[in-house]
């Protein structure tokens, strides 16, 4: 373990637009942001290809490049971006303590965790290929489903987010072919008949992926076997949507903050609070429901404002300060 331990006045673990506009928001009220980037730099918007439904944005921009730019902008305001993830926290204390790669301990004020939450997947060869291409595999209908007007799609899925993703998928595209590995839908009673309803989506049941098929740069189809009777057909799509579920990155938080039943972070409505004083959540590692980057960043706003408000109330040195609002 390191001998020196770093103190730190506002300490931002997670680096996708959650993050970085918590550290903007948090530099400008001279809160002396450190912000570690985790694992995955950027967080999930690094593997959109474009993102269009971004604000700001008329001609689209690549995820990679926004973040970029986030990172850019928290920068010009002195937020001390670093390299390397939290690995432990101690949130028993008065003091919150953390420690990245394992080694380096920090003693930090205010927490604000937006360690986002990361999209489960089938684990197929072929789809992780074609996801790291950007060439028709997405975990986010809302985010791509534009890209893929009047063509055929695919969606794997049973719970209700998998119907309400392919019902929206339905208003764009010719067709959408839903499939689900047993006899019957996961999903609310009303949520499955809307899917059963809609003209252009057909639903398989009993039907599994084998693999995801391609030119070597974008999908064109997919080859599903019935699990009953292990018939194998191919389906033509240009997109494969797969809606199994998120898993939230919060595992090292457990035993300190409370986790629904799914591990999303439980913050005390309408604010970024936790059930632990000075600790702060924003973007995914606490929203189920959304998921998408502009609330994200809305929520990161929240968790600085929430955290200067916070010190200021702890410390009457400490003053809230006006530029945060302009």
């Amino acid at each position: 373990m390191s001998e020196t331990i770093e103190k730190v006045k506002c300490l931002i673990i997670g680096s996708g637009p959650a993050g970085y506009t918590a550290a903007i928001y948090a530099a400008r009220a001279n809160m002396s942001p450190v912000l570690y980037q985790g694992a995955q730099p950027g967080g999930q918007l690094t593997t959109t290809n474009e993102v269009e439904n971004f604000p700001g944005y008329p001609e689209g921009i690549t995820g990679p490049e926004m973040m970029i730019q986030l990172q850019k902008q928290a920068e010009r305001f002195e937020t001390d971006v670093r390299d390397g993830w939290i690995t432990k926290v101690d949130f028993s204390g008065d003091v919150h303590k953390v420690w990245v790669n394992d080694t380096k301990e920090i003693h930090c004020d205010t927490v604000i965790i937006s360690t986002g939450a990361s999209a489960k997947y089938l684990g197929l060869e072929s789809e992780q290929k074609y996801l790291k291409l950007g060439g028709g595999v997405s975990a986010c209908a809302v985010c791509d489903g534009f890209f893929y007007r009047n063509q055929e799609v695919v969606i794997v899925g049973a719970g209700d987010s998998a119907c309400e993703e392919a019902h929206y998928l339905s208003k764009l595209c010719k067709k959408v072919t839903m499939l689900v590995r047993r006899d019957e839908f996961r999903a609310s009673k009303i949520m499955a008949e809307r899917v059963k309803n809609t003209p252009n989506i057909e639903i398989l049941f009993n039907t599994e992926t084998e693999e995801v098929l391609g030119d070597g740069q974008v999908v064109t189809g997919v080859k599903v076997f019935n699990n009953q009777t292990d018939e194998k057909h191919e389906i033509p799509a240009t997109g494969f949507f797969v809606a199994i579920g998120h898993k939230p990155n919060t595992d090292i938080f457990k035993d300190y903050l409370d986790l629904d039943e799914t591990g999303y972070i439980i913050n005390v409505p309408g604010t970024s609070k936790t059930n632990v004083e000075g600790v702060f959540v924003s973007g995914d590692a606490a929203d189920h429901v959304y998921r998408q980057a502009i609330t994200a960043a809305g929520t990161g706003c929240m968790a600085a404002l929430d955290a200067e408000r916070w010190l200021a109330a702890k410390d009457t040195t400490f003053e809230v300060s006006t530029s945060t609002y302009n």
